[in-house]
């Protein structure tokens, strides 16, 4: 795990494409954890996740090392990842009867 400099964000794994704010972030907040520099490109409220790097339409979205879903749309280091941009893959019915598309 890692804490940003300022105590903002805390990266649970190096693996990690994401960040998870521990106080609100305000446009522009610097944030600064391991060897990533983004500036926070929109608000992000306490306990949401935003990028540390670039995230493909399509990439899975990592926190704790481990999948947590899918992005649904480009995401910009500085984002706010959240429902609006990422699909869950745990627990979805139609995964597990195989009738997933892509």
């Amino acid at each position: 795990m890692a804490l940003s400099k300022d105590g903002a964000v805390l990266r649970l794994s190096p693996r990690d494409n994401i960040a998870v704010a521990l106080k609100p972030l305000d446009v522009a907040a610097p944030i600064e954890v391991d060897d990533v520099s983004v500036s926070a490109s929109q608000a992000i409220p306490i306990g949401h996740k935003v990028a540390l790097l670039e995230i493909r339409q399509g990439d899975l979205v990592l926190k704790y090392g481990q999948t947590m879903g899918r992005a649904t749309v480009a995401i910009a280091p500085g984002e706010h990842v959240h429902v609006h941009n990422v699909e869950g893959l745990r627990g979805r019915g139609d995964l597990a009867a195989g009738k997933a598309t892509a």
